[in-house]
């Protein structure tokens, strides 16, 4: 809260005008599943006067609920949860609340797996260990409808970005290949492309290998950004 004082005068005499303006509180969800970090989000979250802390919950499928039951401005959001993955759960939250702003706060560095977030609609992207300042500077760019992008990340992801994306279409991939595709878009292996799909490992790199092939790129991540930047999933 912050008061100013007009001070106005009118036939000799002095009048004071008091406005009292209460800054909007920002009400935060945490998505997190390790207990130190909880504790840690909530004591440097609890430091700030406007920030408001609605809930705290530990895997993705209770982050969907607990966002459509308290519909708050931010979420602050781990990737790696129990039940429901973070991407999955942004995903999901942003197609019923497009409005919420949503920081991933992770210890996931791989190209693929930021590319997947700020595919599903996260707003900010933070790594664990990163300063105090710059959860606070991740938390105000959402907030103020920019993106951010935590500086271990951001290098890495600008250069994938860098070449040019050949022109693409979904007719030059087949169902299984799109199947594929999503999955690897989301940062899953091998192995766990293949077990989604009930296919082998073997099988799916010979799937990953067509895709690539097909997208003129020489690794997943390159598949990832140009299936990304095509808006083929």
């Amino acid at each position: 809260m912050h008061c100013s004082l007009t001070f106005l005068q009118d036939n000799h005499t002095l009048y004071i005008e008091a406005t009292i303006a209460m800054e909007t509180p920002l009400r935060i969800l945490i998505v997190e599943d390790d207990p130190m970090i909880q504790l840690g989000l909530e004591r440097i979250l609890s430091s700030q006067p406007r920030f408001q802390i609605v809930e705290i919950v530990e895997d993705g499928y209770l982050g969907v609920k607990a966002a459509l039951k308290h519909k708050p401005d931010l979420i602050i959001m781990d990737i790696g949860l129990p039940r429901k993955d973070g991407i999955e759960a942004t995903d999901e939250i942003k197609k019923q609340t497009p409005d919420v702003r949503i920081v991933m706060l992770t210890s996931h560095t791989d190209k693929t797996e930021v590319l997947a977030a700020l595919a599903s609609g996260a707003d900010a992207y933070c790594v664990k260990g990163a300063s105090i300042d710059q959860m606070l500077a991740a938390i105000a760019a959402a907030e103020a409808g920019a993106a951010y992008l935590d500086p271990q990340v951001a290098r890495s992801v600008l250069e994938s970005l860098r070449p040019h994306t050949p022109e693409v279409s979904v007719g030059h991939l087949t169902e299984r290949e799109m199947d594929v595709l999503k999955l690897l878009v989301e940062g899953k292996n091998n192995t766990e492309i293949g077990e989604a799909l009930y296919l082998s490992p073997n099988t799916i790199k010979t799937h990953v290998r067509g895709i690539m092939n097909k997208l003129a790129v020489d690794d997943r991540v390159q598949a990832a950004v140009v299936a990304l930047r095509a808006g083929l999933v």
